[in-house]
């Protein structure tokens, strides 16, 4: 270098071919980087312990205009956050105490709320905490959690049983699309609090689009347990252990699970009929897929087995986020409070308009 800070003519080139030389490298240096090492137990064991949460835009099942795609472009992924954003803010504003039923509450864009919410007493926007964020995988918005090609549910075998029921449960009776009132037996599990409606508890482990989808794991070398924000639900890994052969079918199957490098592998088959996935419960085998892939994410892969029902296995894959807080009890008074009044409702409807008026909070059921 000279005195007025320049590069000599002699170094100069030999320099630019240089840095060429590293800038060149460079994509070569980043593609070799190493995997990412998650953390271990006291044990040696991956470390997937913590509070997560699967909340999340993304769907289960792939809007249908959206053809094959598996991803958003990010301009699309951030629109759709910047409309949830605009969605929150006006749910947050203050109700008018005079505004009739219906009063656009920020709900409107979303069928789905808008049939929660839509009935007097119904939730507002303050009520519900869905995500606020498309799901990544690998850094890649994903359209929805399923990933076979149109992103939906693949058609049953011809003739293959169909166990759905109200609620997805399969076996409670059914009179039509809201289920059989006969007894409160025969209400779906979610509505009674025997364990959270959607599929948060799985397996498959789904978020519900709604709030709640919380979960704490906690592992040993013996078992992993992982418990489900809503309602209180704990499913248990046994690991390097076998199925249960005394024909009992637990809550949430028969979970076994192993070590596949840094992947932990569960597999659940023994599915009770009230939780039928899909139709689907006798036959069923769940696989999925646990592994960190950074410090903030925790992959879930899931595959769907059932000869009797689908001519292969499918499946999905989302990632779970950290949790910024801690799962606390969710106490589950829906059966407790509301079942007298949907069954009392039933015996009134049965005995036709008017015919029950005055006498339906003395109704019982059969």
């Amino acid at each position: 270098m000279n005195s007025a800070g320049l590069l000599s003519p002699a170094i100069g080139p030999r320099l630019a071919l240089a840095l060429g030389a590293v800038l060149a490298l460079s994509p070569l240096a980043a593609a070799a980087a190493p995997p990412y090492a998650a953390p271990r137990t006291a044990s040696g064991l991956p470390d997937l312990q913590g509070y997560w949460s699967n909340s999340t835009l993304t769907p289960m099942t792939r809007k249908p205009q959206l053809g094959d795609r598996l991803a958003f472009t990010p301009d699309e992924a951030r629109k759709l956050e910047a409309e949830e954003t605009r969605q929150v803010e006006v749910g947050n504003k203050p109700t008018d105490p005079n505004a009739p039923v219906n009063a656009p509450n920020g709900l409107e864009s979303r069928p789905e709320f808008v049939a929660a919410g839509g009935d007097v007493g119904g939730y507002n926007r303050g009520w519900l905490d869905p995500g606020h964020t498309v799901m990544r995988v690998a850094g890649q918005p994903r359209t929805s959690l399923i990933t076979t090609k149109n992103g939906q549910v693949p058609p049953r075998k011809d003739g293959a049983a169909n166990d759905f029921g109200y609620g997805g449960g399969g076996g409670e009776g059914s009179r039509g699309p809201l289920g059989s009132f006969d007894n409160p037996e025969n209400r779906p599990v979610g509505e009674r609090c025997i364990i959270g409606f959607g599929r948060n508890a799985g397996p498959p482990m789904f978020p519900n689009g709604f709030y709640n989808n919380n979960y704490h794991i906690v592992q040993t070398p013996e078992a992993l347990a992982i418990e489900v924000e809503m309602v209180h639900d704990t499913r248990i890994v046994r690991l390097n252990a076998r199925h249960r052969t005394d024909g009992i079918r637990p809550w949430f199957g028969d979970s076994i699970g192993w070590w596949d490098g840094d992947t932990l592998v569960v597999e659940t088959t023994l599915f009770p009929q009230t939780q039928a996935f899909m139709g689907s419960w006798k036959d069923l085998k769940v696989t999925e897929r646990f592994t960190r892939t950074a410090k903030d994410r925790l992959r879930y892969q899931f595959t769907i087995s059932d000869p009797t029902a689908w001519n292969a296995p499918w499946g999905g894959e989302y990632e779970f986020e950290p949790l910024k807080g801690v799962v606390y009890e969710y106490a589950c008074h829906e059966g407790n409070y509301a079942l007298p009044g949907i069954l009392a409702g039933a015996r009134a409807a049965e005995k036709g308009p008017g015919k029950a008026a005055g006498k339906v909070a003395g109704s019982t059921s059969n």
